[in-house]
């Protein structure tokens, strides 16, 4: 996440523009509001199956309606220029246009900034498309603004994919190539928390988009002012020339087929899944198992994933380096032909091979890096040499500590000179300024003498001990991923690390060249996931969105608000729904899977399973475990569940379980837990019983006692904790639990104990049969041996399994 202050230069940045644009269509010629349509006729009004555009004298939207009946979507008294343009750092809207329909342009005049600008415009059967050709005086515009275009409607806004939706009707704006950006400029680098093609307002929506000019050298705040003041080279020929939108509106249930219609006809990226458009494939959304493998495991990892019947077996340390990406020699010492052919097995069995990168994240131990640095890796800036230095000095003397002082974005404290790259300690804190506790030769590189003047350079990195490249060199490492997929037959990634793009200093520009440049060079169609901000453009490339890890919690806690949130912004930007990654470890177990598995079935979400080899093999319950994944995963996805189900489904405070049926179909059983029963240390009279009595009400069949203990407070623990249960069956668990450490025992009579974040401290089985539950009212005694100086508390919670309901009958 971005530091409070990177948000709010962000917000300030953007409400300035906004502020100059209000302020110039109030004091000029307003843009005609919907209120104004009924009295002023349009300049010219463009058409679509669906929808009428209504374009003003003075270059604003008048109307954006439905043409079954004329219901008009432009929200009224909101400013909704067409295109605005930012020169010489003021933003003008358009004060005045004219249309040629013989040569489809429009031309906008900005009023007594005598610019102008010519706009190609074409009305197709899905959408319009606006495309900026030419302005006047050339080269005199660094921004170009499309909207943002007001809408009243508010119900479903997809923020990234730009489309907004009420019940009825939905209307969408697309970014037709990669120098135009779905969003609102929110700073002079051009990248966003979640770049916004739409964006909720008070009074419904807008739409809008953006390109900048990177045609010339800047000096700018990079990546959440991780290089405040960073030079940024220009981009030859990078200018806000060729910036291109579309424009749509159709029923709300055409939405995402109208947007397969519109990258077919512009040409923008349509992946194919077996011939389906990736975003209507039945294989979108596929849950995955996430694990190692090499040549030699493969085909034992292969019958894990096909027991569970799961989309792929994606690797996660698959190649040598990040940068040139060589296959690991550990597990592939055949290189890219034992890739190769696990990548063949992997096919035949119908199963995808993936590998996990961190996009254009570069290791340390990369030729990109050494024995010679690439000249071409990102530098945060640069100083030259005071003093001309040999090949063994610790003190390197530059002339400014401006960029040697930054700590964001200063891990590796690396310099580049010439071909060598020198780690310093510190910087003096004062003039003749020197990079003090240098380390020569780092990563490799040969320590070398260098002359007074020669540049030293302050590498981009990160705290994933990483370096980065510049735009030219990512557009190479794009290629260079492409060639090691091409080459192996893989066809499963994540552009985990996405953000990392934005290192050149070109902000979401940076983020859609890396997909594209990648997806471009790919003769396979290549399923992929990455890491937030998803970016507008690269949504047409994306398959999903696969957020929430497994690191931080129990399995059941571990970022579970975030991954729930997660559901309703895939849901409304068309994205399939993910749950984000789950360990399989040794000691991870059936009931905990099936809470998993019930949330996924609940919201139809997809997931990822992490795991080892080692856990599959160790754990005593791998089996059933795949065999559940396999159940509720068939079940998902055949829709077997109703409405109500799935509600209840979701609900992360239940549990279920899912049995097959003779001759197709799922039993569904629901599990109830009883209230929380508590127990103290008590104080009593020699003699006297320290136990405590509940009452359990079973609403279910007569069942094996199963439970979950929870030691509460900050020191001390229990020992011992026994139950007797309808005064004739008497359990006692012989375990010590520590404050803050947890005991499940299910029907299958193993004691398992937890620590706080949930990662399992040791099981074990019981040597003495669980008492058996009767349905009703079930009388129960519990104590146990308290111990240290503050004793802890004790919470129980029983559950019970309930009847069934069938579900998936033919």
């Amino acid at each position: 996440m971005l530091p409070k202050t990177a948000h709010s230069h962000r917000r300030d940045f953007a409400a300035a523009l906004w502020i100059q644009l209000l302020a110039l269509l109030l004091m000029g010629s307003p843009a005609v509001s919907a209120d104004d349509a009924t009295t002023r006729s349009p300049l010219v009004q463009l058409q679509t199956e669906s929808v009428t555009l209504s374009i003003g004298s003075n270059g604003s939207l008048m109307a954006f309606s439905r043409r079954s009946d004329g219901m008009d979507y432009l929200a009224k008294n909101q400013p909704a220029p067409l295109l605005s343009l930012r020169s010489g750092g003021t933003l003008h809207a358009p004060e005045g246009a004219t249309w040629d329909a013989t040569a489809h342009r429009l031309t906008l005049r900005f009023g007594k900034s005598g610019l102008s600008a010519n706009l190609r415009v074409i009305s197709k059967t899905s959408h319009i498309t606006f495309e900026l050709i030419e302005i006047s005086p050339a080269g005199s515009a660094d921004l170009a603004v499309w909207g943002p275009y007001p809408t009243s409607i508010r119900k479903t806004v997809g923020e990234v994919v730009g489309v907004v939706r009420d019940d009825t009707f939905a209307l969408g704006l697309q970014a037709l190539n990669i120098k135009t950006l779905g969003g609102y400029p929110d700073n002079d680098e051009g990248s966003a928390d979640r770049p916004y093609g739409a964006r909720p307002t008070d009074f419904g929506s807008v739409l809008q988009a953006y390109s900048m000019d990177r045609s010339k050298p800047r000096s700018i705040a990079v990546w959440s002012k991780r290089a405040p003041n960073m030079p940024v080279p220009a981009i030859p020929g990078e200018t806000v020339i060729g910036s291109k939108i579309a424009l749509f509106g159709c029923p709300e249930p055409q939405a995402l087929e109208t947007l397969g219609k519109i990258e077919v006809a512009e040409g923008l990226p349509h992946p194919l899944i077996e011939g389906v458009w990736a975003k209507m494939s039945p294989e979108r959304g596929r849950s995955y198992l996430i694990a190692n493998f090499s040549e030699s495991t493969i085909d034992e990892m292969l019958g894990y994933v096909k027991q569970a019947n799961l989309m792929s077996l994606y690797h996660e340390n698959a190649f040598k380096s990040w940068g040139h990406f060589e296959p690991n020699p550990k597990f592939f010492p055949g290189g890219i032909a034992g890739l190769k052919a696990c990548a063949d097995k992997a096919k035949a069995s119908g199963v995808r091979l993936g590998a996990h990168t961190l996009s254009n994240f570069i290791q340390t131990q990369d030729p990109y890096i050494t024995p010679e640095p690439d000249a071409r890796l990102a530098k945060t800036g640069e100083s030259t040499l005071t003093e001309a230095v040999d090949a063994t000095t610790s003190t390197i003397p530059v002339a400014s500590p401006e960029y040697f002082t930054n700590r964001l974005g200063n891990e590796l404290q690396t310099v580049v000179i010439g071909k060598e790259l020198v780690r310093y300690g510190s910087v003096s804190t004062n003039a003749p300024w020197k990079l003090l506790d240098c380390q020569r030769g780092a990563y490799g590189t040969t320590a070398s003498e260098h002359p007074r003047g020669a540049s030293a350079g302050k590498l981009m990195d990160h705290s994933y001990k990483v370096f980065f490249p510049n735009l030219e060199l990512q557009r190479e490492i794009a290629r260079n991923l492409a060639r090691v997929f091409n080459a192996s037959g893989l066809s499963h990634m994540d552009f985990d690390g996405h953000e990392g793009c934005l290192a050149p200093g070109e902000g979401t520009y940076g983020n859609e060249v890396f997909a594209k440049e990648f997806y471009d060079h790919l003769d396979h169609t290549v399923i992929n996931g990455t890491s937030p901000p998803l970016s507008h453009f690269y949504w047409h490339i994306n398959s999903y969105c696969n957020w929430g890890e497994p690191w931080y919690g129990g399995f059941r806690d571990s970022m579970q608000e975030y991954r729930i949130n997660n559901q309703a912004f895939c849901e409304r930007n068309f994205i399939p729904k993910m749950l984000g990654w789950y360990l399989l470890r040794t000691a991870t177990c059936l009931s905990d899977m099936e809470w998993m598995l019930a949330r996924s079935a609940g919201f139809d979400s997809g997931f990822a399973l992490a795991t080892s080899l080692e856990a599959l093999r160790k754990n005593a319950e791998s089996g059933p475990i795949l065999d559940a994944l396999r159940e509720w995963e068939k079940a998902r996805r055949a829709g077997v569940f109703t409405p109500e189900q799935r509600e209840a489904l979701r609900n992360p405070k239940r549990e279920f379980h899912l049995e097959t049926v003779t001759g197709g179909g799922w039993d569904l059983f629901p599990f109830h837990d009883s209230t929380d029963f508590q127990h103290e240390q008590l104080v009593r009279q020699p003699g006297e019983p320290t136990s405590a009595a509940w009452d359990l009400q079973n609403p279910d069949t007569r069942q094996s006692l199963q439970l979950k203990l929870r030691v509460s407070g900050k020191a001390g623990s229990i020992r011992n904790p026994t139950f007797e249960i309808n005064r004739s069956a008497t359990v006692t668990i012989p375990v010590e639990i520590q404050a803050g450490q947890s005991l499940l025992i299910e029907s299958d009579a193993i004691v398992r104990i937890y620590d706080a974040k949930g990662s399992s401290v040791q099981s074990f089985p019981l040597k003495t049969a669980l008492p058996m539950v009767q349905a009703g009212t079930n009388p129960v005694t519990f104590d146990c041996e308290f111990q240290g100086d503050t004793a802890p508390k004790v919470t129980v919670t029983f559950k019970t399994r309930g009847s069934p309901t069938r579900v998936g009958m033919r």
